[in-house]
């Protein structure tokens, strides 16, 4: 029997799979991630990302086989698996020969959102993202989920019900509008947690006009964000909403929140020291041991 598609609405969600044991992972979580915005799903695979596990994928191994062919199969599988979940999902299978991140940079420029596995692309085992990970995390211009944590079997298929996002600054916005907009896709609630660590001026080294001024600043940051978090509760007026500050170890304090919400939203500040475009260390935190997928919002 089959299923007429459903309009899309919300433009496409892009997925990278590889032959990484996480890539199913990514593949569901990108298909539920479709679903929730009436969205194009589209699945992109390629032969250069990686040795495929023949297992993970149910794939015949034998070494004759063309890698063309092997990647043809696992797009297929893919599809397959995609359509079981969702019969009326529009699909669109994609087949490259080209490298990861400028591919994924270019199919993904005008999605909604782009997922990838835990492991990333690249097939390296022991390395949570490896460089084609972080280099995504650090060049995309759209929304980056990293599908990370294990499934939430205790609280069953809808998981715990909550949205959390770390804000640092009224520069945040974009990913705060995200997870607001996030929590009422899912008819979740939302956990805001305003990470900010103590100014850190000591007596010797500057004078009490410096110290003041330091202070000065980062009360003026505090307070833009209470406020942009306001108006968007009063846009939002449906979803619930909780408020917490931490002034010690944000980082910390996003990994230890993380296991109770079903995805953590971050705006991502990108620098540019010498050496190339860096994320920062809350960032990196939350790639390496959130306890659930982090979406990476880029914030101009």
């Amino acid at each position: 029997m089959t299923h007429p598609a459903r309009p899309v609405r919300d433009g496409r969600v892009v997925v990278g799979l590889d032959g990484s044991d996480s890539a199913w992972a990514a593949l569901d979580q990108a298909v539920a991630e479709a679903r929730r915005r009436e969205a194009t799903l589209e699945i992109v695979h390629a032969w250069p990302w990686g040795r495929a596990d023949p297992l993970a994928f149910d794939t015949d191994s034998e070494p004759s086989r063309p890698a063309v062919e092997i990647a043809r199969t696992v797009l297929r599988l893919a599809v397959s698996r995609a359509r079981e979940q969702d019969p009326q999902l529009r699909i669109v299978p994609t087949l490259t020969a080209q490298d990861a991140v400028p591919e994924l940079l270019r199919i993904g420029e005008d999605a909604s959102l782009i997922v990838i596995g835990t492991r990333g692309l690249g097939g390296f085992t022991g390395l949570l993202l490896g460089s084609v990970s972080l280099r995504l995390a650090a060049h995309t211009r759209r929304p980056l989920l990293v599908v990370r944590g294990g499934p939430p079997a205790a609280y069953g298929p809808e998981g715990h019900g909550k949205v959390l996002v770390g804000v640092e600054s009224g520069a945040d916005a974009p990913a705060a509008r995200f997870a607001f907009e996030e929590a009422r896709r899912r008819r979740a609630r939302l956990r805001v947690l305003y990470a900010w660590p103590r100014p850190r001026v000591f007596a010797g080294d500057h004078a009490l006009p410096a110290r003041e001024m330091v202070a000065l600043r980062a009360e003026r940051e505090q307070t833009v964000a209470y406020a942009m978090v306001a108006k968007l509760r009063e846009e939002f007026g449906q979803i619930r909403v909780r408020e917490h500050t931490t002034h010690s170890a944000p980082a910390q304090a996003l990994m230890e929140a993380s296991r109770a919400a079903d995805i953590l939203v971050l705006a991502v500040h990108r620098r540019t020291p010498r050496l190339g475009i860096q994320l920062g260390a809350v960032t990196h935190a939350a790639l390496h041991h959130a306890h659930c997928p982090v979406v990476l919002v880029p914030v101009a």
